[in-house]
């Protein structure tokens, strides 16, 4: 899998927009499966960055990236478990 792969993420907006990832897919492949976050493990920031390292459904590791000057999110890391 190759990171800094475009994602289709679906958030939680609480107090603010796009507070933390609830699911997400590959777009672009032909039937790929919508990813359930089932725990935040952290967060951090960056300038114009937010990441998250969460562990899907799936039982694997994500790094999850939100750009926000592009508002879009990247795959920055993956772990299998």
């Amino acid at each position: 899998m190759s990171m800094d792969m475009e994602l289709k993420v679906e958030c939680y907006s609480g107090y603010r927009a796009d507070q933390r990832p609830l699911r997400f897919a590959f777009p672009g492949k032909a039937g790929a499966p919508k990813y359930e976050v089932k725990e935040v493990l952290d967060q951090w920031y960056g300038v114009g960055y937010q990441c998250f390292k969460v562990r899907a459904d799936d039982g694997n590791i994500y790094i999850l990236r939100h750009q926000e000057s592009e508002d879009c999110w990247r795959l920055d890391s993956f772990r299998r478990s």
